[in-house]
């Protein structure tokens, strides 16, 4: 009696929070909503009167031909859904993918508005015409705009100064705007010349290698450290690597500086790749282009959410990554992040800008006992890096996941394993065992009381271990 009085209070409560959190998220975002139009004007006249450019802000619809804020030139086409980026470089031009969800985020009103009338149209029987109809032509509009823009980019005139006026303009995090090797950061450790095997690690969203170098790299065992030489990279735009203001961070770039910095610099053949959230994306394209010198692949947390037929990849896995909601915390961080450009751009004002300021107040505070690597590698970045690297690689990149999933099922021999932590409120725990419902030998460890970030700090010993297990058993095969 008293067991089935507790279930029933348990679900009124349940219930009752579950309204709570539905009606403050309506309140709270739809200030949210109002906020980051007035910034967008804010930002637009700061922009202009410090820098001397009046830019186009990305939050609206497009023209024909536009700039997104970063240099490059969006081409929309008629009939499509999606957009191109045309940019011109030194020997020819270039098109690359964006992610539609940089341009089209519809407010919370209209997201709700738009809920209800597809639950309204669900309850009708909508009788579908067999009328066939005519293909609609894809045709892109070229303007005077193009031309006036392409000019401009020829002749050298370059929209952003290396540090825009809201970015950190420190040493540390402008050094590689000094160097005339426009590499990532790569920190390696074990052998140089007599290395058997290389292993890539791949850092998350909003971190840095010290995610791997300050944890894993002091605990493998020296054996391990005399046959593989580890290699841990700062993305493009995180950490000490660079961060061009003319970059949209696209997968593409993201793949292409890893494989000039680390498999070309290094001179790689034959390597192992650990990967951790984002770099889990990365990780897999990487693999695709790499299929016969790829060991291993160990993915911790991978963000793959299959998307439902009929839905719009990009849209779906925003919605499900930042869902608008005040409750998990990380829920509502990830939606400030991901649906609002101009709060973002704030809160990176006032944290990344003033990086070396929240330095000084830890280590006062804290007496500097406490190593901070993961607080640095979360400040030390610039908007423009994560704001399109969240958008066309984590939302972007969704609707090429599971062509990249069947290429490493099929055509890869290497072992797949999974690590994901029991109580990460980040990536659900389902995105693991989706990558095992589409690669079925891969191996699913769920590390239990673990989070996104304790998956590995905490237990970096014990982490280390498995690695050189799974190395060892790879190499054997």
């Amino acid at each position: 009696m008293e067991f089935s009085v507790m279930c029933k209070t348990r679900h009124v409560l349940t219930l009752i929070g579950s309204v709570l959190n539905i009606v403050l998220s309506f309140i709270v975002f739809c200030f949210l909503d109002i906020l980051d139009f007035v910034l967008c004007f804010v930002y637009k006249v700061l922009d202009f009167c410090i820098e001397s450019e009046w830019k186009n802000p990305n939050s609206g619809s497009y023209s024909a031909a536009t700039l997104d804020g970063s240099g490059k030139i969006i081409v929309s086409e008629q009939g499509e859904t999606e957009s191109e980026v045309v940019y011109l470089t030194s020997t020819k031009f270039q098109l690359e993918e964006i992610s539609d969800t940089l341009y089209s985020r519809p407010s919370f009103v209209t997201e709700v508005s738009n809920q209800l009338k597809r639950l309204t149209f669900d309850t009708i029987t909508i009788t579908k015409s067999t009328e066939k109809k005519k293909p609609t032509r894809s045709t892109i509009t070229i303007n005077s705009t193009i031309v006036k823009l392409l000019q401009g980019r020829m002749i050298g005139q370059y929209l952003y100064p290396i540090t825009r006026w809201s970015d950190c303009d420190c040493q540390f995090c402008n050094s590689w705007a000094y160097s005339t090797k426009r590499t990532l950061f790569v920190k390696s450790d074990g052998p140089k010349d007599q290395a058997k095997e290389d292993v890539v690690f791949i850092h998350g969203f909003v971190s840095s290698s010290a995610f791997w170098t300050e944890t894993l790299f002091p605990n493998f065992s020296s054996k391990a450290k005399s046959i593989y030489r580890l290699l841990a990279v700062d993305l493009l735009g995180f950490g000490r690597s660079p961060k061009p203001n003319d970059s949209l961070y696209t997968l593409r770039e993201h793949v292409d500086m890893i494989e000039k910095s680390v498999l070309e610099g290094y001179g790689v053949r034959s390597f192992h790749i650990v990967a951790h959230s984002l770099g889990c994306i990365l990780a897999l394209a990487i693999a695709v282009k790499h299929p016969e010198s790829v060991k291993s692949l160990t993915l911790l947390a991978p963000p793959y959410y299959p998307v439902p037929k009929g839905e719009s990849a990009t849209q779906y896995v925003m919605r499900r990554v930042a869902p608008r909601r005040m409750w998990p915390p990380m829920a509502f961080c990830a939606s400030v992040g991901g649906w609002y450009q101009y709060i973002a751009r704030t809160v990176s004002l006032v944290l990344c800008k003033n990086h070396r300021l929240w330095d000084f107040l830890i280590k006062i505070i804290t007496g500097n006992r406490i190593r901070t690597f993961l607080l640095e590698g979360f400040i030390r970045h610039t908007h423009i890096a994560s704001w399109h690297t969240l958008h066309n690689v984590i939302f972007g990149t969704s609707g090429k996941l599971d062509r990249y999933l069947d290429v490493i099922r099929d055509r890869l021999s290497c072992d797949v394993t999974v690590f994901h932590g029991e109580d990460d409120e980040v990536i659900p725990l389902e995105c693991s065992y989706n990558v095992q419902r589409r690669i079925p030998r891969a191996r699913v460890k769920v590390v239990e009381n673990k989070d996104h970030i304790t998956i590995v700090v905490g237990r970096q010993k014990e982490f280390a271990r498995e690695l050189e297990e799974i190395w060892k058993k790879s190499t054997k095969n």
